[in-house]
C-alpha cells in the first residue's frame, strides 16, 4: 500500500509536468501501464461518425499495428460507440461494453487484437465533442488478465488529474524558441494565467490576465487576491487554492473546469495546475497554483447518446444501429460485432418498433438527421 501510494503521488506529478513539457506524456503513459496493469497505453481521439482519429502518444504499442487500426480496424472496431456513450471521467472497459465471448467472434479482434495478444483494456473519456472523444486506454494483455476493479480503481485514480493536464496542455502552446522557462512561457500564452498562493493572493499575472482584470467582469483582484464574479464559481476556486497547498494529488475533480459566467452571458474556463513541486523562477516560492482562464467551448450532445435516450435503446442496439449506418447489410454488421445474423435481425426489430420507421433507409435518415442538427 505504501509502494502504490508513492507510484500514485509520483505518477500525478509528473502527470501535471507532462501539462507543460509535452515530451514527458511517453514517460507518463509507460508508468501508468505499469501502475494500472497493461502493455501499453495512449492518449487517443476518435470520431465515431467518420471512423477517423489518431494517437497523440503512445506507448509500448507496435507502431505497425497502430498505423493499421487508424487506416483499417477502426471501420470494424465494436467498441468505437461506446467512446460517445460513456461519460466524461468515467472508467470503463472493453469487456463491460461487451460481452468478451462476442468481442472475441469480431473480425476486429481475430485480425487486429489477437495478434498482439490483447484481450482487454481500462479506459476513460477525457473530453467530447458532438462526434467524436478523446481518451486514455491503458492496453490488457493476455497475461494482464481481463480488466479487474483494481485496474478501474486505479486509473480512476488518476482520472482528475490526467483531465485537468490534458486540458491544459490544449490550452498551452509551447513557443520552446522562444520560453526560456517557466515564467517565460507563461507570458506567451494567449489564455490569462494568473499564479496565486494558497489563500488566492494574487502573485503573478501575464498580460492576457491583466486585461481580464482590468475588465473587472467574472474574474477579479479583490484586496489582492484572485476571485470570481459569480458566487458559485468563487468558492469552487477558493476550496481549489486552499487544497492546492497540500500538492498535487490534493487538488478535487470538482475544479477541474471551473465555469466562469461574464456580465454578458459569455462563458470562460478556469483549469487550476499546481505549483507545489514547479518552482517558477522570479516569482514567489509561495505560489500553490496557476490559473490558466479561456473561452469555453461550446458543448454539443453527441448524437449516438442523444439518440439512445430518445428511444431508450440498449447498447447492443446502438451499436447495431451505429453498425448500419457504416455497414448496411445484415450480414457485414453480423461479422463486424461478432454476432449472429438472427440476432442483428432481433435487434433491427426492436429498433423498427422503438423508433417507429419501417425499413433500414429509415434507420440511415433518422441517425442522419440527428448528426446534421446536432453538428450543423
Amino acid at each position: 500500500m505504501v509502494t502504490e501510494t508513492a507510484q500514485l503521488l509520483n505518477l500525478i506529478g509528473l502527470i501535471y509536468d507532462a501539462a507543460l513539457e509535452p515530451g514527458l506524456w511517453t514517460a507518463v503513459l509507460e508508468k501508468t501501464a505499469g501502475f494500472v496493469g497493461g502493455m501499453g497505453a495512449s492518449i487517443f481521439r476518435q470520431d465515431a461518425v467518420r471512423k477517423v482519429g489518431n494517437a497523440y502518444y503512445t506507448w509500448g504499442m507496435d507502431p505497425d499495428y497502430e498505423r493499421l487500426y487508424f487506416k483499417k480496424y477502426i471501420h470494424h472496431n465494436p467498441l468505437l460507440p461506446a467512446m460517445l456513450t460513456v461519460g466524461i471521467g468515467q472508467v470503463s472497459s472493453s469487456s463491460e461494453q461487451l460481452v468478451p465471448t462476442e468481442f472475441f467472434e469480431t473480425r476486429f479482434y481475430k485480425e487486429w487484437a489477437r495478434p498482439q495478444g490483447l484481450i482487454d483494456n481500462v479506459f476513460c473519456i477525457l473530453e467530447r465533442s458532438a462526434t467524436s472523444a478523446a481518451g486514455f486506454v491503458v492496453f490488457r494483455h493476455e497475461r494482464d488478465g481481463m480488466a479487474d476493479a483494481a485496474a478501474f480503481e486505479l486509473l480512476a485514480a488518476l482520472v482528475p488529474h490526467l483531465r485537468r493536464a490534458v486540458l491544459i496542455g490544449n490550452v498551452v502552446e509551447r513557443k520552446s524558441a522562444e520560453a526560456q522557462g517557466l515564467s517565460d512561457l507563461l507570458d506567451h500564452i494567449r489564455a490569462g494565467v494568473f499564479v496565486v498562493d494558497a489563500r488566492g493572493n494574487l502573485i503573478y499575472s501575464n498580460k492576457a490576465g491583466q486585461d481580464i482584470l482590468s475588465e473587472g467582469d467574472y474574474l477579479r483582484a479583490t484586496a489582492g487576491k484572485l476571485s470570481a464574479r459569480e458566487s458559485g464559481a468563487d468558492q469552487l476556486l477558493k476550496e481549489a487554492f486552499r487544497a492546492t497547498g497540500d500538492g498535487d494529488a490534493a487538488i478535487s475533480s470538482k475544479s477541474i473546469a471551473i465555469p466562469l459566467m461574464a456580465a454578458d452571458g459569455t462563458r470562460r474556463v478556469a483549469n487550476l495546475l499546481p505549483l507545489t513541486r514547479r518552482r517558477i523562477a522570479g516569482i514567489d516560492e509561495t505560489a500553490t497554483a496557476a490559473v490558466f482562464v479561456h473561452k469555453a467551448a461550446l458543448e454539443l450532445p453527441n448524437p449516438p447518446e442523444v439518440i439512445a435516450d430518445a428511444y431508450r435503446l440498449t447498447k447492443a442496439e446502438l451499436r447495431v444501429l451505429l453498425a448500419l449506418m457504416e455497414l448496411g447489410g445484415g450480414p457485414q454488421i453480423a461479422e463486424a460485432l461478432g454476432i449472429g445474423t438472427g440476432t442483428v435481425k432481433t435487434h433491427l426489430r426492436n429498433l423498427f418498433q422503438k423508433t417507429g420507421v419501417k425499413h433500414q433507409a429509415d434507420l440511415v435518415k433518422l441517425v442522419a438527421g440527428f448528426s446534421r442538427s446536432m453538428v450543423g
